[in-house]
This record gives structure tokens, sequence and C-alpha cells, in this order.
């Protein structure tokens, strides 16, 4: 039902937007905005992805498999990115780069939300309407989460804005393909389980050791907090 599925998908964009801009109005205090995210980054891999990838693969074993991969695949392209140009003055070009490819894994994410969207209507309503609302549910934090990753490795706002833009038009996008196109649940879950990888590595080695760098209880209730969040909403919403 492409017609309800993409005016559906629209919203997420505002709401990817909403928590983008949000995050933007509190650069000045990125350790503390981060403290948030990173639990969130690390919940929606934990509570989120990795479920949804182990049931579509329908092997545990496999779908672990392809989180560690997925996990590696981030180290290795990190490490090559910032070890090159380690003790350089282009070092903070490799933080820049690091963080586009944070961000490119945030939006691939958010497209395959909105693919979610599109498949799920294609099935039923009652599916569609479920999916909609665990993928709006956490794209506020969608957008929060990749302003913040790209302002802590390069601080550049501009490069966050365009990413933010990129973000919150992705699962309109994947949406419209989703509505159009049959995917695979073996593919899926294969996608699903690598990103899941990729958003521990950036949650437990990038987000979180920047955000407590510097003993903060406040930061550690935030951190908590987006995990209880990401958990709630996950259970109610039945993904």
């Amino acid at each position: 039902m492409p017609a309800v599925a993409i005016p559906l998908a629209g919203l997420t964009v505002v709401a990817t937007l909403m928590g983008g801009w949000v995050a933007l109005r509190l650069a000045h205090t990125l350790p503390t905005v981060i403290a948030l995210t990173g639990g969130i980054v690390v919940a929606v891999a934990l509570f989120d992805v990795l479920p949804e990838g182990i049931e579509h693969l329908g092997d545990p074993s496999k779908a672990t498999a392809l989180v560690a991969v997925g996990f590696l695949a981030f180290f290795f392209a990190e490490r090559a990115l910032t070890l090159h140009h380690r003790d350089d003055p282009n070092e903070a070009r490799a933080h820049h780069r690091v963080g586009v490819l944070g961000a490119l894994g945030l939006s691939a994410h958010s497209f395959i939300d909105g693919l979610g969207i599109g498949l799920a209507f294609g099935l039923d309503s009652a599916t569609g309407f479920l999916v909609f609302i665990a993928v709006i549910s956490h794209d506020f934090a969608d957008g929060l989460n990749t302003v913040s990753f790209v302002l802590s490795q390069s601080g550049n706002r501009k490069q966050a804005i365009k990413w933010l833009r990129i973000d919150a038009i992705a699962p309109l996008l994947g949406a419209i393909v989703g509505s159009l196109l049959t995917v695979s649940d073996e593919t899926l879950g294969y996608i699903l389980c690598l990103y899941s990888g990729f958003f521990l590595y950036m949650g437990a080695t990038d987000l979180l050791p920047e955000a407590h760098a510097h003993a903060s209880w406040p930061r550690v209730a935030l951190t908590a907090s987006g995990f209880l969040m990401i958990f709630a909403v996950t259970r109610v919403a039945g993904v």
C-alpha cells in the first residue's frame, strides 16, 4: 500500500530532523548529549536491530558471527583512517572521515527502517502500522545520534547538517523502494546483523568513552536512560 506507507514515512523525516535540531542546539554541551546518544546507539543494536536480524535469519549463530564481522569491519576501517594520519596535521581530516563513515552507517540503518515500512504495508495494514510506530519512535534518536557522532569526530556543523538531511530523507526513500520491491528475509537479516556490529562499535568505542572521559553521575544517568528508552520503545511497539 504505497499510498499509506510513503506518507507515513514522510513523518519519520520530521522526527529525524527534530532530533538533529536538538543535538545542534545542545552542541555546546556535546559530551552530555553523547552520553545519551551513546546509550541509544548501543541499545538500538541490542534491542532493535539484532533481534530483527536473528528473526529474519533464523540462525542465532550465523547472526552473532555477522555482528562480529560488522564490528571488525568498522574497527578496521576506522583504524585504517586514523592510524594512517597518526601524529600528522591531517589527523583531523581522518577523524572527519570516521564521522562520515559512522553517519553513513546510521543513514543506511534509517533507509532499512523505511524499507521495513514499505515491505510491511505490502503484507497488511496492521503490520505496516506496527512497523511504522517502531520506526518513528526511534527516528528522533536517529537524528540526535547522526549529528552527535559527526560533531564528536569533526566538530563540523555544516557536515553534521548535511548528514542529518541525508539521514532524514533515508527512511522515506526506503519506504518508496520497499513499496516497489521484495527483499528476502535472509538478505535483510544479513544486513541488519552487520549494522548491529557497526552500532555496537560506534557506541562502545567512539561515543561512550568520549562522553564518560570525565566522571559525571548525570551522564551515567543519561546513558542508562538511553538504554531504558529504547528498551521501552521496542517492547511497547512489539519489535
